[in-house]
């Protein structure tokens, strides 16, 4: 995506203005198509247990990942198995196949395989997502539910709960791509909202987000991020917005010699310059960290926590259990 087009997506100005006729094409033929499942004409696929998905409305990276293995984790932690479903975007694959911790990354996808690791949930990616989910429970026929990363518009999956992930960009200058970045109108309903603290004009649960205080190598040692400041380190980002985690890292303390910013979901298939900048560390994100480390292990893995307002989670954990008792039964563990 174009640096151009996301700062034009910020404001309605020249370009996005110039945009603005294909944007109301675009919208007339996604509420079009909203019509057609409503109306039942094209049907979505139920699953016979919950399915949750988080996803967002902008396009680009909001977050959503982060989510998801939080959700995952709180969910075990009441008990359920729990299954994630995922396109499994950047991979050069295109069958519907299970995310090993130990599987190539192009075989499946950075985020997918992030989340099989850091979850240790079953996770199933394919574009068709009502096929995943069948891939999945016939693996895993134990499964209580499902959690989709990404797929809010994704109509074909029947969807039990959605949650909507928005990051300090809040709806950019609120036109539909590809004028402005929103996938579909907004508002919309929403059973729950996740913002960060600086979202614009966006209600819903505060998360927070922050770098873990340890980052991490192929090799499975470990370092305190503080261990990194008084000396220079290079840093590099493949995510939607790069500068967020190079900001955190200097917020931290750390002080950044070079900054590699990368476009999100880098396949890393080629040798970086950073491999002939190996006289300082190299800090780079999880998601990056599970391709880049094939080629270049000695790169340290900052984890990005997040922390969620406990409401959130009641209110989540009220609407699941509704859901449990009366459309799917009771399933809980």
């Amino acid at each position: 995506m174009g640096g151009a087009l996301r700062r034009a997506w910020l404001r309605r100005g020249p370009l996005a203005c110039l945009l603005f006729p294909l944007s109301l094409l675009f919208g007339a033929i996604a509420a079009a198509r909203r019509l057609l499942y409503r109306l039942d004409l094209l049907h979505a696929q139920r699953a016979p247990v919950p399915v949750i998905v988080v996803g967002n409305v902008i396009a680009g990276g909001a977050g959503k990942t982060p989510v998801v293995i939080a959700l995952a984790s709180h969910l075990r932690s009441r008990g359920f198995n729990v299954g994630v479903v995922s396109r499994g975007h950047g991979r050069k694959t295109n069958d519907v196949r299970e995310a090993r911790p130990s599987d190539d990354p192009s075989w499946t996808g950075d985020e997918p395989l992030l989340i099989a690791r850091s979850a240790g949930v079953p996770v199933f990616v394919g574009a068709d997502r009502p096929q995943a989910i069948a891939a999945l429970l016939a693996a895993h026929p134990a499964t209580q539910a499902i959690v989709s990363d990404d797929g809010l518009q994704h109509l074909a999956m029947a969807r039990d709960i959605e949650i909507v992930v928005f990051d300090a960009r809040g709806i950019g200058n609120g036109w539909q791509l590809p004028a402005g970045p929103l996938r579909e109108p907004w508002p919309r309903h929403a059973d729950l909202v996740l913002r960060t603290h600086e979202t614009p004009g966006i209600e819903g649960h505060e998360v927070r987000r922050k770098l873990a205080a340890v980052a991490r190598r192929a090799d499975g040692a470990t370092r305190p991020l503080e261990a990194f400041k008084g000396q220079p380190c290079d840093a590099l980002a493949g995510i939607a917005e790069p500068s967020r985690f190079f900001d955190a890292l200097q917020s931290a303390g750390v002080e950044l010699r070079q900054r590699w910013a990368l476009p999100d979901h880098h396949d890393f298939a080629a040798p970086g310059p950073w491999a002939t900048h190996a006289d300082v560390p190299l800090l780079c994100t999880e998601k990056d960290a599970v391709k880049l480390w094939r080629a270049f292990p000695q790169a340290w893995a900052v984890p990005l926590e997040i922390d969620i307002a406990p409401a959130f989670w009641q209110q989540l954990d009220r609407l699941l259990d509704a859901k449990l008792s009366s459309t799917h039964g009771p399933q809980a563990a």
